[in-house]
């Protein structure tokens, strides 16, 4: 029974059911109630133990979301053997190879309905993962040649920005060939700044992936 479970499992449940209808329904549009009949048995009472509100349960399930990324982030921002250019290259690659892109891809979020959702992960994007692993990045690039700029900070801010918001298909609602144009551009972009670093592998992933989010969402 659903009483029975460890006080960690009883959590992740509760997040795992509260990330399916902020995607499906939105955030604004999803209640405590809502998530309570998803939970088979549990109680008001206690969802409450763990979270003092929904706003709580969001601020958990976006951490939840990011923290699979920025450990990745990490790995990679801390690798010995690779110059910060072949760093943001290993990075794009593999975030957007991820398996779980696929998952979130296919549940076809609606951005614009899930306001808060979106800026929890901006938030996190400007506040976290820009100074904490990208620019870090760009300073070795900066160290060892492979990246040239004056302005690491901005730097590391516009890439971030303009890959987990602008190149994002479920944000702009983006079809397989705007996805396309927008990936020509960042490429551009970045060679712009002497960045050679996203390649016609991750262009057909980015259009994969907006066709499962095209094929799937509501």
């Amino acid at each position: 029974m659903a009483r029975n479970r460890h006080p960690e499992e009883t959590v992740n449940l509760i997040l795992d059911v509260a990330f399916r209808l902020f995607m499906e329904k939105g955030y604004e549009h999803t209640s405590i109630q809502d998530i309570i009949n998803h939970l088979g048995g549990l109680t008001k009472g206690a969802i409450y133990h763990h979270f003092k509100s929904k706003e709580d349960i969001l601020i958990a399930v976006t951490d939840r979301m990011t923290a699979e990324s920025n450990q990745m982030l990490a790995v990679i921002r801390d690798r010995s053997d690779l110059s910060g250019e072949e760093k943001l290259k290993t990075i794009f690659s593999e975030s957007i190879n991820r398996p779980v892109q696929n998952d979130i891809f296919t549940v076809a979020p609606d951005f614009h309905n899930n306001p808060k959702l979106l800026f929890s992960l901006l938030h996190d994007t400007i506040d976290n993962a820009a100074p904490n692993y990208i620019l870090p990045i760009i300073r070795q690039g900066i160290s060892d040649g492979s990246i040239k700029t004056d302005y690491p900070e901005q730097l590391a801010e516009l890439i971030v920005l303009a890959a987990n918001v602008w190149l994002n298909p479920m944000i702009f609602d983006s079809t397989e060939e705007e996805s396309c144009r927008k990936f020509i551009v960042f490429r551009q972009m970045l060679q712009g700044f002497g960045l050679d670093i996203v390649d016609s592998e991750m262009l057909e992933r980015l259009q994969e992936l907006a066709s499962i989010y095209q094929k799937n969402k509501q």
